[in-house]
């Protein structure tokens, strides 16, 4: 009988061992993190992260770090969204539901870099966006009144500038795709090759 006891103790002990080990294991996923991916206008949040002490009153959780973008239109869940710092557009729409089948995809470049406290509006197919009305950064950059965006243009309407050929249109291009968005016409000034004084040749012609 006695090697029956020391047999069946032993069996104990491991099972013990295999059920602290799991419960541990369930505590460290419970304490991780979970980002927030959505912001309510009453500041609310659509997720959010345990503390890990067992409280479950989340008050030592330290704010979402990322990037604020506020997207709207043609989405299945208009909203604003904390996204990854090196985010681009897609991801954006990703977080807000995806698309809808009325969107234009055309119409937003879903490859740009976005910017804190941007707002993304996704047009409908047909629709026409207002000149100066914020946009998904897609189109060929030149609104009705042929004023350019310069975070939408490509070269082609970049060289509809005064004194902007094919190298500088590129410039800019190469700065946006580097910096993310142009947040001031001011902004031009940072791209090698533009200086005051063609900046202020262009500066009607071009706006954010």
């Amino acid at each position: 009988m006695r090697p029956r006891l020391r047999l069946g103790i032993g069996a104990a002990v491991t099972l013990g061992l295999v059920v602290l080990s799991a419960a541990v294991g369930w505590g460290i996923l419970r304490g991780q993190a979970a980002p927030t991916e959505s912001i309510g206008l009453d500041g609310s949040s659509s997720a959010s992260a345990d503390t890990g002490d067992g409280s479950g009153n989340g008050s030592a959780v330290a704010p979402p770090e990322g990037l604020y973008v506020h997207v709207l239109g043609e989405v299945t869940t208009p909203g604003l969204y904390i996204v990854d710092p090196d985010a681009r557009l897609v991801d954006a729409l990703a977080a807000a539901g995806g698309t809808l089948e009325s969107a234009d995809l055309q119409a937003v470049n879903l490859a740009r870099p976005l910017s804190d406290g941007e707002q993304i509006v996704v047009p409908k197919i047909g629709a026409e966006t207002p000149p100066g009305a914020p946009d998904g950064g897609g189109g060929g950059g030149a609104g009705a009144d042929g004023v350019v965006n310069l975070n939408t243009a490509d070269q082609t309407a970049l060289e509809t500038l005064p004194r902007i050929g094919p190298a500088l249109a590129q410039r800019i291009i190469d700065w946006r795709d580097e910096n993310g968005r142009f947040r001031s016409v001011d902004d031009l000034l940072a791209v090698p090759g533009i200086g005051e004084k063609l900046l202020a040749g262009m500066r009607e012609k071009v706006r954010v």
